[in-house]
């Protein structure tokens, strides 16, 4: 057994093909997009293992496989509005507090994932604000609120994140004075700060981040004290850190010692 810099204690010597199977459905779970190439490392086994776990477990509708790992069914789908998303009830939570955070007036960059969504969903109806997006399942959202705007950054689309990025993308950001940068992250730590492993939506956040007076990020409790494979920002660059936990949970204290504020 080994401490993973990435998910945590795995035991690789024991671990069957069901435990195995169950282990990446949940990192699936958790963070909507995994890398083959980072399960086999972090379970000490083949790519081609990997990739039979995958095959059979989108056989079994489970996941969705793509080349070179594989999606959530929540995700995936961008027009169900309420879909099967992994603790859905803990994102409504984190989604209420990001919102309550937004003023008339404001110009609010925001990243993709589910968490993203479930904030869109939960925007106050007569709340007038301007959302800069390239996450197309958060766009259609922000669409259905009847008061405010939406600029889209456009560029290349990428299929596994559903997201705009690339060089245009970036440029049009760099624009754009944002008052709030809310990210969905998918790890994050006091050590390393903010992590991910898709280089591509990486580049963005770190545009997005340079364009605002204030960092907020959105995370479930699972994905505290982890880091994935490619850096977004030191814990310096975060004000504010909104789970589905109380803030003076002690699993947060660090975060708060650190400066950030809690929510």
């Amino acid at each position: 057994m080994r401490q993973s810099p990435y998910f945590g204690v795995v035991n690789q010597a024991n671990m069957l093909k069901k435990e195995r199977q169950a282990y990446i459905l949940r990192q699936v779970n958790l963070h909507n997009k995994v890398l083959s190439s980072t399960l086999s490392t972090e379970i000490n086994v083949s790519e081609d293992t990997i990739r039979r776990d995958l095959h059979e477990l989108a056989e079994d509708g489970r996941i969705i496989k793509v080349h070179g790992g594989a999606l959530s069914h929540s995700f995936h789908d961008l027009y169900n509005p309420s879909g099967n998303i992994y603790l859905q009830d803990s994102k409504r939570i984190i989604a209420e507090k990001a919102a309550s955070l937004i003023e008339d007036g404001m110009y609010v960059l925001t990243s993709g994932g589910t968490t993203i969504l479930e904030m869109a969903r939960v925007l106050p109806p007569d709340l007038r604000a301007t959302f800069v997006s390239g996450s197309l399942p958060a766009i259609v959202e922000y669409l259905h609120h009847p008061n405010i705007d939406v600029i889209v950054i456009g560029d290349k689309i990428s299929k596994n994140s559903r997201i705009t990025v690339g060089g245009e993308a970036i440029s049009k950001i760099g624009h754009i004075r944002a008052d709030l940068c809310i990210l969905g992250v998918d790890a994050i730590s006091i050590q390393h700060g903010v992590s991910d492993s898709d280089w591509d939506v990486v580049q963005l956040k770190k545009a997005m981040i340079e364009s605002s007076q204030r960092v907020v990020c959105l995370s479930i409790a699972e994905k505290t004290n982890s880091v994935k494979p490619v850096h977004v920002c030191p814990a310096s660059s975060i004000h504010t850190l909104i789970t589905e936990l109380p803030p003076d949970d002690p699993r947060l204290q660090a975060y708060a010692n650190a400066g950030i504020e809690v929510i």
